[in-house]
């Protein structure tokens, strides 16, 4: 995963709890839901680019084995 994606999946996050605890505070019923998808939605992202990202270094190992350099 690029530092961007990690960056841009953290903030996403962040932004969710901040946004959940100003509804909760506010007794804001919407801007809570949107706080708690908007953690959940940078939870998927993150674990979706882990996934990938491990994925593809099991493709190059698998390759490099298979090369006979691992």
């Amino acid at each position: 995963m690029s530092i961007f994606d990690k960056a841009k999946d953290k903030a996403e996050q962040v932004v969710g709890e901040v946004k959940e605890k100003l509804g909760q505070a506010t007794d804001n019923r919407d801007l809570e839901n949107s706080g708690k998808k908007d953690q959940v939605t940078g939870q998927v992202k993150e674990s979706g680019h882990d996934l990938r990202d491990k994925a593809a270094g099991a493709v190059h190992d698998a390759q490099d084995r298979l090369s006979g350099r691992g």
